[in-house]
């Protein structure tokens, strides 16, 4: 990512009484809609990005991403960026780890390197992604503030610099609470009813052992009814580490996150009588506590075709990160519409239609599988006999019965986390 920074930083800053006019405009330069804007410039299509934050590096990007082979690596694939991604994956970090609330582990499978779900940092993938678009591709420090629906399915936005740009298509790939969505659905993110608080810890196997030895080289899940504390190792000994508990959406507002020791005797009073290793994870982090309260939009979300627009991404089918899949279905996403874009041509209303409907019918069954599924996972992961049934999830992912069940290969559930 040494390039990123210098190859990004162009700012479409306009007076507020300019206009501009574009033929594809993305809000939202997250991976979904930055890996469609590469697809599409491969193809010879120029795309307009527009993001609400000052650069790409002006906040956290969140943690490791597992890259499934028939989604994240689809799209990497389409993007001519496969090698490239390979090359910063990190080892070993499939390793998956499944403990009871006293630190006994009930599952520990090692990364032999024949996994097919390898890791990454999630701002190293980005890097990847903007590294690889021209320097006036993505437009920063342009907040979206309204849409209004024009004629022919063009659009024109507002911008909060007082700028407006109109778009004969345009792609809400803009998160969780969308501005684009309005234009197609009226639904909004329910709260799951669990809140995570993250955190890290840096320099761990020489100053926190305990707590390294506890998360292993991969993922680690600790769980038990309404609590859990999840872990991943990260690149360059960095644990980050994600405190879950059943709450109110307004818990977080109770905590004087500015007071870090605080915030930690809170947290351990929550965790009385969880194993020693397992509270190291809280009584040594490093680094604030970041409030993350989880919220999805209904299972099987879907809407009307509206002409000029779609989503994709978390702005179509928000979900909670227990089935591992968002940002692969926001690249998967990515991929599909721009084939379908690339198919059926731009220079037309009628083969951007065409495009959409397609993108729309292959998108609304697949993501209700997956919400369904985050949504069962998420349940299941904090009920009552937790993580009895967690340990039955992962069991049913072994491919085969193997001779020796100590060496059953397990599908790695890693959360898909921030």
């Amino acid at each position: 990512m040494t390039n990123q920074t210098a190859q990004t930083t162009t700012t479409a800053q306009r007076s507020p009484d300019s206009r501009a006019s574009v033929h594809i405009a993305v809000v939202g330069a997250g991976l979904g809609g930055l890996t469609l804007a590469r697809i599409l410039r491969r193809g010879g299509i120029q795309v307009a990005v527009y993001d609400l934050d000052a650069g790409p590096d002006v906040r956290p990007q969140g943690g490791m991403l597992d890259m499934h082979e028939e989604s994240g690596q689809a799209a990497l694939r389409a993007a001519g960026l496969y090698d490239a991604f390979r090359a910063q994956v990190m080892s070993s970090a499939e390793a998956t780890r499944v403990l009871d609330k006293y630190a006994t582990v009930r599952i520990d499978q090692p990364d032999d390197g024949d996994g097919t779900r390898p890791e990454i940092q999630r701002e190293a993938l980005r890097g990847l992604l903007l590294e690889s678009l021209g320097e006036e591709t993505v437009h920063w420090s342009m907040k979206l503030t309204s849409v209004h629906p024009l004629d022919g399915g063009r659009h024109e936005l507002s911008f909060a610099d007082g700028s407006t740009v109109t778009a004969d298509l345009l792609i809400g790939a803009d998160g969780a609470w969308s501005r684009v969505r309005s234009l197609v659905s009226d639904a909004t993110p329910g709260y799951s009813g669990i809140s995570f608080l993250t955190t890290h810890l840096r320099d761990t196997d020489t100053r926190h052992p305990d707590a390294a030895e506890v998360v292993g080289q991969g993922v680690m899940f600790a769980l038990s009814e309404g609590k859990g504390i999840i872990a991943h190792r990260e690149p360059h000994s960095i644990i980050e580490v994600y405190v879950a508990l059943t709450a109110g959406a307004d818990w977080v507002d109770c905590l004087d996150l500015a007071d870090h020791n605080e915030t930690k005797k809170v947290l351990l009073r929550e965790f009385e009588g969880w194993g020693d290793p397992l509270r190291a994870l809280i009584a040594e982090a490093d680094d604030v506590f970041v409030p993350r309260p989880i919220y999805a939009l209904p299972v099987g979300h879907r809407w009307a075709r509206v002409p000029g627009v779609t989503l994709l991404g978390d702005a179509a089918h928000l979900m909670s990160p227990f089935a591992g899949e968002g940002a692969n279905l926001a690249m998967l996403d990515a991929a599909d519409l721009a084939a379908a874009l690339l198919e059926h041509g731009t220079d037309t209303a009628a083969g951007i239609e065409a495009a959409l409907a397609a993108h729309e019918t292959a998108m609304f069954p697949r993501s209700a599988e997956f919400a369904a599924e985050s949504a069962d996972n998420l349940a299941l992961a904090f009920e009552a006999d937790a993580p009895r049934r967690f340990l039955d999830l992962m069991a049913s992912h072994v491919p085969q019965p193997p001779a020796d069940p100590a060496a059953a290969p397990v599908r790695t559930l890693a959360p898909d986390l921030y």
